[in-house]
């Protein structure tokens, strides 16, 4: 969809530019792209202009992956080397929206199927981290980017929610987008084989869950119905724009080609698509 404001579609998505007062980038796909365990990050084109020229304006935006190979703070210091301008605070991992959920829920203890990207936003948070050993006892299991999964591992996460431990994912997405190509992720695997073996099943703390998006919304101090979403992938950022009320924006520089979002339901489709994110800043112009 073009801003052509003979559109009526399209004059509606104008008003709605005009209007929005934050944004969420998803990351891979999206803002760059790297290789299947989600390094050797590239700026993808216009990216690097379009966040320097929000910045310049004072319209507030963030980044929210589902990746967890890295803390937030490490994906910023990767981001800043590689030419983008952000704080710590502007990227967001299903680590940091966990630990805002876990501590109103109550949850104290979780055993953790990940690294220290998961990890580590935990322990600063003060909720204590379970190692995945024998039988143990825990409010919460979180599964993350885990490739080193091992039978062991399975067998004390089930014994932990079949004690009670609530069933986390950070996300149950199939691929995510890399250089190479979709690459498989873990959270969904892994929380497959535990629900399966539990009956259990498991809530989603990253995308496209409005845990997240709440989280995300918080931090840019904007209602979620403010914000606009921009990602490559129907079933997380514009599934979770959707749910929310906010502007859905569909890139096709990641899983998706641009022609894969025509045709699909309303609770997956986008309010607007364009090739990549270079082409977003003429269109925040035009909107004014």
């Amino acid at each position: 969809m073009t801003a052509d404001p003979t559109d009526e579609a399209a004059a509606l998505v104008t008003d709605r530019l005009r209007a929005i007062g934050g944004i969420v980038f998803d990351l891979d796909g999206t803002l760059v792209l790297g290789d299947r365990r989600n390094h050797g990050l590239t700026p993808l084109p216009g990216a690097l202009e379009l966040t320097a020229a929000l910045t310049a304006r004072g319209l507030p935006w963030l980044t929210f992956t589902n990746g967890t190979t890295r803390t937030p703070e490490e994906y910023a210091r990767t981001l800043r080397r590689i030419g983008f301008d952000l704080p710590d605070e502007a990227v967001l991992t299903p680590a940091t929206s966990a630990v805002d959920h876990f501590l109103a829920m109550g949850h104290r203890s979780v055993l953790v199927l990940g690294g220290d990207g998961v990890k580590e936003p935990l322990r600063r948070a003060g909720i204590e981290v379970i190692e995945p050993k024998g039988k143990p006892e825990a409010d919460a299991v979180l599964a993350g980017w885990y490739r080193e999964f091992t039978m062991d591992d399975l067998e004390a996460a089930c014994h932990a929610v079949l004690g009670g431990a609530a069933l986390y994912s950070c996300s149950q997405s199939v691929f995510f987008a890399t250089a190479e190509g979709r690459a498989l992720g873990t959270s969904r695997v892994i929380c497959a084989m535990i629900s399966s073996v539990t009956g259990v099943t498991e809530q989603i703390v990253g995308k496209p869950s409005l845990i997240g998006l709440r989280c995300a919304a918080q931090r840019l101090d904007v209602a979620p119905q403010e914000l606009a979403v921009v990602g490559d992938d129907p079933e997380l950022e514009m599934a979770m724009a959707r749910d929310a009320g906010a502007l859905a924006i569909a890139v096709g520089t990641g899983i998706h080609p641009a022609d894969r979002y025509t045709g699909l339901p309303p609770k997956h489709s986008p309010h607007l698509t364009v090739g990549g994110v270079g082409e977003l800043l003429a269109l925040l112009s035009t909107a004014g």
